[in-house]
């Protein structure tokens, strides 16, 4: 890691804004590129948690094509998911579908590195199982990995992965991932997410927004004193990780 690197985390959260949706996604492009060439002698890997919506869509078929699909380190990369919906990977639904069909059926990815969370278990067994595969991927200090780079969307109402607006109580968690961080929530409807420990391990997060509706949202988790309870990305405080919010002009355009 450099020396540039530790002192804008020492800084904060850093904010990018884009002209547009494709800006956006071709400079988060080009972030996933630069991380996943980093030196990583320690670890041997560069692992990353991916998220569905419509934001992500292009960002993948952009690393689908060249010179994307021909240079990224395939071999060392490993793929997770920070959340999905309890539906079969057919499903119309599913965020390992969308991924797959936009971006990893396209490049030389071995499939063991393909960690999907199995929503066609349902939520509990779903939970148990992802759970189990994280703490295969575990470092030192947690029962789960401390990702290279999550990428993470935000919805209108501020959720992001499926942690929604209202508390996070014990009762929403399963009593076998409580400790390993996977847990489900019944709204919208029945999913596995990664929980705010896990995503607050993180080396470094990619928050991807566009869109006038996402405004609200960004100005209240962006200026750093929302209610996490209104604003569930406000969750998303890691104490050594890099947050860098890539957003569109209509995105930001409440921050003033």
């Amino acid at each position: 890691m450099t020396l540039a690197t530790d002192e804008l985390k020492r800084l904060g959260p850093q904010l990018l804004v884009f002209d547009d949706a494709l800006s956006l996604a071709r400079a988060a492009a080009e972030y996933v590129a630069a991380l996943s060439a980093e030196p990583a002698i320690q670890r041997q890997r560069f692992s990353l948690a991916i998220s569905g919506g419509s934001t992500p869509q292009t960002l993948y078929r952009i690393l689908a094509q060249p010179p994307y699909s021909l240079v990224l380190p395939w071999n060392d990369m490993h793929v997770f998911w920070v959340d999905e919906r309890c539906v079969p990977p057919e499903d119309e639904g599913s965020n390992y579908r969308q991924a797959r069909d936009l971006w990893l059926a396209h490049v030389p990815l071995p499939r063991s590195h393909i960690h999907r969370i199995k929503g066609e278990l349902g939520p509990q067994a779903a939970s148990a199982d992802y759970a189990a595969r994280l703490r295969e991927f575990a470092e030192i200090e947690h029962d789960w990995p401390a990702f290279d780079l999550a990428l993470l969307g935000l919805g209108d109402d501020g959720h992001t992965g499926s942690l929604f607006p209202g508390p996070i109580t014990i009762a929403e968690l399963t009593e076998t991932t409580l400790g390993v961080t996977a847990h489900y929530q019944n709204r919208p409807a029945n999913r596995v997410t990664l929980t705010p420990v896990v995503l607050n391990s993180a080396r470094n997060i990619i928050f991807m927004v566009s869109g006038e509706s996402k405004a609200e949202a960004v100005a209240a988790v962006v200026r750093g004193n929302a209610d996490p309870n209104r604003w569930p990305a406000a969750r998303i405080r890691p104490r050594r990780g890099m947050v860098t919010w890539m957003v569109d002009r209509a995105a930001a355009s409440k921050l003033g």
